[in-house]
């Protein structure tokens, strides 16, 4: 009897010491990564040193890989289009660096006297709707289908006298075949009938931050309160 006894107590003294063990593996997993970022984001399981720099490498933060997980583009991201586009400020930038923030895109052209106002129109009233603390994290982009006309000199004046010159608003001027591609991605056609007229789609677009899109609303002076929801359900999660 009193063999069984220990028997049993040696058992469990195994169990718990391999129980502890197991935890304490699972505590000590830890990632690491050049300081200097040289391989950009990329990770070791193990300490060591940059194969690049030669600096040892850092153990990073739980945070720090929740980013790296959100920073990966999906193939249905728009992000994978390598593209040039010119702001309203003269920049040029590929649709990557807007990666991070809620995206409410629509396609207009300066010159439009009909539908465009009214997208116009429409942008700002969700913008209105949105709460002024989520702004930081969404971007109005509203990306010009004629960039022969729309320099980004006539998209900074457009955006100054329609009152979308804040931060959270930006305007686009690409190449042609950049424009053509982009549109053919939110399903929006549109064809030149005159030097200065174009018929096209009335769509608004809003991509979540990793480029992917999420919700269309097509018509004009619709309403706007499905689309103002799911902007703020992908900018609040």
């Amino acid at each position: 009897m009193k063999i069984l006894k220990y028997i049993v107590v040696i058992l469990l003294v195994v169990i718990g010491f391999q129980s502890c063990k197991n935890t304490s593996n699972k505590k000590a997993e830890v990632v690491y990564q050049c300081p200097m970022k040289c391989e950009g984001e990329k990770t070791y399981t193990e300490p060591g040193s940059c194969s690049v720099c030669k600096m040892d490498l850092k153990p990073i933060s739980e945070q720090v890989l929740k980013k790296i997980a959100t920073d990966e583009i999906s193939d249905n991201s728009i992000f994978n289009l390598t593209s040039k586009w010119n702001t309203e400020e003269g920049k040029t930038i590929q649709l990557e660096d807007l990666k991070g923030k809620t995206l409410v895109m629509v396609m207009i052209y300066t010159t439009c006297k009909a539908a465009c106002p009214r997208l116009v129109a429409d942008m700002r009233n969700i913008e209105k709707e949105i709460p002024r603390g989520l702004l930081g994290n969404i971007n109005f982009v509203l990306v010009s289908i004629d960039p022969e006309t729309d320099t980004p000199e006539k998209l900074k004046a457009f955006a100054i006298e329609n009152y979308m010159d804040d931060e959270q608003w930006t305007f686009l001027q690409g190449s042609v075949s950049g424009v053509r591609e982009f549109a053919n991605v939110l399903a929006v056609k549109y064809k030149q009938i005159s030097p200065l007229d174009f018929s096209h789609s009335n769509i608004i677009s809003v991509f979540n931050a990793g480029g992917e899109l999420v919700h269309q609303q097509e018509g004009l002076g619709v309403d706007n309160k499905e689309t103002i929801s799911k902007i703020i359900e992908i900018t609040t999660k």
